[in-house]
């Protein structure tokens, strides 16, 4: 199969110690910094942060087309990812994720129905799925 799209960023200069990244279109030109909670001096993005955003939307769009495809309307949704990055005991580092969805227009049980289909939809959740710690919560606003 072949991919339906394909996004190119490139990371140059320092890396997260204040390099830069940015896309091949210019959509997205950005300087990274490594976060005061990690010794850094901040002031700018980070990778955990990009893919907190990046899931975040990716999530709420698969959360908007599953309920579509159930004819369910929801409204005031909103999704909030949190990237959490943590040694993994061998001398680098893994991830873990908390997705937290908040879903209005429908009862507890269809809200949480509605973010495992997302779950089981999203491209990062795929990727992800069996790699790191993923904690959904589902909240009825």
């Amino acid at each position: 199969m072949s991919a339906v799209y394909t996004a190119t960023a490139t990371s140059t200069g320092e890396g997260r110690a204040g390099g830069r990244v940015a896309t091949d279109d210019g959509a997205l030109d950005l300087t990274l910094a490594v976060p005061p909670a990690m010794g850094g001096p901040g002031g700018g993005t980070n990778p955990e942060q990009l893919f907190a955003a990046g899931w975040a939307a990716c999530f709420h769009s698969a959360l908007k087309g599953v309920a579509a495809a159930a004819k369910t309307p929801i409204r005031d949704s909103a999704v909030v990812a949190d990237i959490g990055i943590l040694p993994n005991g061998l001398g680098g580092y893994t991830l873990e994720a908390a997705l937290h969805v908040e879903i209005g227009g429908v009862d507890q049980a269809t809200a949480e129905k509605l973010v495992e289909q997302a779950h089981q939809v999203c491209p990062y959740s795929n990727a992800t799925r069996g790699n790191i710690e993923v904690s959904l919560e589902t909240t009825v606003a």
